[in-house]
């Protein structure tokens, strides 16, 4: 599955941000789907995943209650919604794709076989 990730920008702390993922090429639902994000000299750091059929979420205790992850099977898209932004929130964010069986999310990016590109956030103080 390919993947291209969209809607980073700058906004200012408190603000909000829609990022989008869109997918193709193989069967979307197949696949759990999850968010990570990278700031500059530090590690890529797990940001949310959802089940494939998104009747489960799971987020990092650092954005838990300010972000939400959803997704559109129909629309092979899965969204990122990004409330109360601090500037610690600013990094690139990386959605990805995991084909992991028996698992309902997946936290751990090595299980995940896709990325997209990656979109910057850029949260101002």
């Amino acid at each position: 599955v390919q993947l291209q990730a969209s809607g980073g920008g700058l906004v200012q702390a408190g603000g909000s941000l829609r990022l989008s993922c869109a997918a193709s090429g193989r069967t979307f639902s197949n696949y759990v789907m999850g968010w990570f994000r990278q700031a500059p000299g530090k590690e890529r750091e797990y940001v949310a995943a959802i089940s494939r059929l998104g009747g489960t979420s799971d987020y990092a205790n650092s954005v838990k209650g300010r972000f939400t992850i959803s997704r559109d099977n129909a629309k092979n898209t899965v969204y990122l919604e990004m409330n109360s932004l601090k500037p610690e929130d600013t990094a690139v964010y990386y959605c990805a794709a995991s084909g992991a069986l028996g698992v309902v999310t997946v936290t751990g990016p090595s299980q995940y076989s896709n990325w997209g590109q990656g979109t910057q956030v850029t949260v101002s103080s």
